[in-house]
C-alpha cells in the first residue's frame, strides 16, 4: 500500500495522524480510498466536479503528478503520496 503524507491542516479529519496509508494502483484510487476512510477529506481536496483542487499539489516520489500521469499516475506498494496545499502572500 502506497504511503500518503498530509498537511497539518488535514490531520484533524485524520485523528492526527500524518501519515496513513491507501490501497489503490494510481493516485486517484488511493486518494478515493482515503476520502471513503476518512469522512471530510473529499470536500477539502476536490472540486464539486471531483477534480483536485487547484490549490492542492499531489506528489508521488516527488514529482508532481501534473508532471507525470495526473490522477492516473500509477502507484507500487513502496510509493510515497504527499498531499501539499499551495502557499501564496508574501512582501513585493
Amino acid at each position: 500500500m502506497a504511503q500518503i503524507y498530509l498537511p497539518t491542516p488535514l490531520r484533524r479529519l485524520t485523528r492526527g495522524q500524518a501519515k496513513i496509508t491507501a490501497e489503490g494502483r494510481t493516485v486517484e484510487e488511493a486518494l478515493t480510498s482515503i476520502e471513503r476512510q476518512y469522512p471530510g477529506l473529499r470536500e477539502q481536496l476536490r472540486e464539486a466536479s471531483g477534480d483536485v483542487r487547484s490549490f492542492i499539489n499531489v506528489f508521488v516520489n516527488g514529482t508532481e503528478i501534473r508532471s507525470l500521469q495526473g490522477p492516473a499516475t500509477p502507484l507500487g506498494e513502496e510509493d510515497e503520496v504527499s498531499i501539499i496545499p499551495a502557499m501564496a502572500g508574501g512582501a513585493t
